[in-house]
């Protein structure tokens, strides 16, 4: 069998190379390990909490290793105050003092800011990872996906929270009720970033919470629940003085992007991929996407 040849211009005949003439294309093993990459799994327990606590440790350097320019970050509060004034937004003032008048609504919510960030978003995602195995990883990808462009803001936009203002009469209801729970305050201030508002996490994490909740719980009460937590995390950040309005929007902004980059791995919304997963022992339940 003769190999092949090719004429060229000064009427030559050539071999082509063999390495000339393949294509610069993904193999099947190539494609078919992206598509496992995509591919909805069982979670596996100590690799989740490893990934976890590895995840936040990082997150929490990096957010703190973030110089604290201090000047900027005031400026940055006196503009967007002046912002929420032009636009008739701006009464986290009067919030901070109405609530911080009743004193045990305020000592509660000091206590909410400092505990229920963590301890519901880790319960979501425990109750995903037993309930909704096949939906577990891309769910978990918006929250860490969330979480990583926040570093961005924080880096980017340096901005002090409203109790760390002068003249503009906001209560630090930490410090003047010596309430526990904000890193931020105190004689725990020089352990975190305090000009790290923008954006919002517990309003980036609440909300993440909230949207799971709704749309996979089944009783009305849940869903319910997951509705009023994120509404009332959004009250409890602005009684404490620790965000503005704006902040909240910024971690709405940071959420709709960890949901795109979630979609565009996954090709599907986390929440209509199968419950249940493939497992080495067959199949576990249904597999077909929830509509």
């Amino acid at each position: 069998m003769g190999e092949a040849t090719v004429e060229t211009l000064e009427g030559r005949t050539v071999t082509p190379s063999p390495i000339e003439g393949r294509e610069d294309r993904p193999t099947e093993s190539q494609r078919a390990w992206g598509r496992r990459l995509r591919t909805p799994r069982r979670p596996r327990l100590w690799f989740e909490i490893v990934l976890i606590a590895v995840s936040y440790w990082t997150y929490s350097l990096v957010r703190n290793a973030v110089p604290e320019q201090k000047q900027a970050a005031l400026e940055n509060a006196d503009w967007i105050w002046r912002v929420e004034e032009s636009l008739g937004i701006a009464v986290e003032r009067t919030v901070n003092h109405a609530v911080n008048s009743v004193e045990w609504l305020i000592v509660g919510m000091n206590y909410y800011y400092a505990t229920l960030h963590f301890i519901v978003t880790i319960g979501v995602l425990v109750w995903l990872y037993r309930g909704h195995p096949g939906r577990y990883a891309a769910t978990r990808l918006v929250l860490f996906a969330t979480t990583g462009v926040a570093l961005l803001g924080y880096y980017l936009y340096p901005l002090a929270p409203p109790r760390l203002m002068s003249g503009e009469g906001f209560i630090d209801t930490v410090l003047v009720h010596e309430t526990w729970g904000s890193m931020a305050s105190g004689n725990l201030a020089s352990m975190s970033n305090q000009y790290a508002a923008m954006p919002s996490m517990h309003i980036g994490w609440s909300v993440w919470c909230g949207i799971t909740i709704v749309m996979l719980a089944r009783p009305v009460w849940a869903k319910v629940l997951g509705l009023v937590y994120p509404a009332l995390t959004l009250l409890v950040i602005v009684a404490t003085a620790n965000h503005f309005w704006l902040d909240a929007v910024g971690g709405l902004m940071c959420l709709a992007f960890g949901y795109a980059v979630s979609y565009l791995w996954y090709g599907s919304i986390a929440y209509r991929l199968p419950r249940r997963v493939v497992t080495s022992g067959g199949p576990e339940l249904e597999l077909r996407p929830v509509v």
